[in-house]
């Protein structure tokens, strides 16, 4: 089976780390690497990364930061050094395994039914059967969140924060990490957002399950001591209209590029001599 590599972005997870069941999931995936990224933690998470990076030394690496730069930018650079051993998904989870490993064939069954897609979204959907265990006020907040990331996107998604997502690997992830995320919490909007500037142009969104498949998830269950608070909701609403006033201005600048690279063609057609003529008329 193709290889997937998933980063794992730690922050003072050392408590709440379990060695055993990432040990676990390697012996019963063996298409699947980790990148565990350790984010300037101040306790001992660092030391337990690089234990479990020991015993699974082939498949398992850890980058360690040497100061906390937040989930999007660790999520980021573990990507950028899981995509260096050219697997053909990468992906990220959260360390509390709210989704559990078990998840994974599921993602990556999508992408065998699914030829075009190239992000499959874990999505938290309260259904008959399914084992989705979060607070109300948890759930109707992102309720609300869910409905402005829809509008900013223009795309019909459910859930774009859950914590457990699998790329398509290629050129366009490449470009679509190419730079910092300007949010430290709300990366995957900003993720989709130029992943959908970059593959259909900006203003022009191809329906969500074309490239983009929501799966919704058997289980999830929400861990305690969560690292996001009060506070970061508010955080989020100004990330959201910052990334939709980007995505406002883009269908301007896309025109002014195309304008100019029209004038470099003509001028490029057109001979020497003949603008210069054309330069000096009066």
């Amino acid at each position: 089976m193709d290889i997937v590599a998933l980063v794992v972005p730690c922050y003072n997870e050392a408590e709440r780390l379990r060695p055993e069941v990432f040990l676990g999931a390697l012996r019963a995936f063996p298409w699947l690497r980790m990148v565990l990224v350790d984010d300037g933690s101040r306790d001992t998470t660092r030391k337990k990364l690089e234990h479990l990076a020991s015993c699974e030394r082939d498949r398992v690496s850890v980058v360690a930061l040497p100061a906390n730069v937040g989930k999007a930018e660790a999520v980021r650079q573990g990507l950028h050094r899981a995509m260096q051993e050219r697997p053909s998904y990468v992906g990220y989870w959260d360390a509390d395994l709210a989704t559990p490993f078990e998840a994974l064939p599921d993602f990556m069954r999508v992408f065998e039914l699914q030829p075009h897609a190239d992000i499959v979204i874990g999505s938290r959907v309260r259904l008959l059967g399914r084992d989705i265990q979060r607070s109300a006020a948890r759930h109707y907040t992102g309720r609300v969140f869910a409905t402005m990331a829809s509008l900013v996107l223009g795309i019909p998604v459910y859930d774009t924060q859950c914590g457990a997502k699998v790329l398509r690997s290629g050129p366009w992830l490449e470009r679509v990490l190419s730079r910092p995320f300007g949010s430290r919490w709300i990366f995957d909007v900003e993720l989709l957002a130029r992943y959908l500037d970059d593959r259909h142009g900006p203003g022009e969104h191809a329906p969500s399950g074309d490239r983009i498949y929501e799966l919704a998830l058997r289980s999830w269950i929400d861990e305690p001591g969560s690292k996001v608070r009060a506070k970061d909701g508010l955080r989020a609403a100004a990330d959201l209209f910052r990334i939709y006033r980007a995505r406002s201005r883009r269908p301007e600048e896309r025109a002014s590029a195309a304008l100019d690279s029209a004038r470099l063609t003509v001028d490029a057609a057109v001979p020497n001599s003949a603008r210069t003529d054309r330069s000096t008329r009066t």
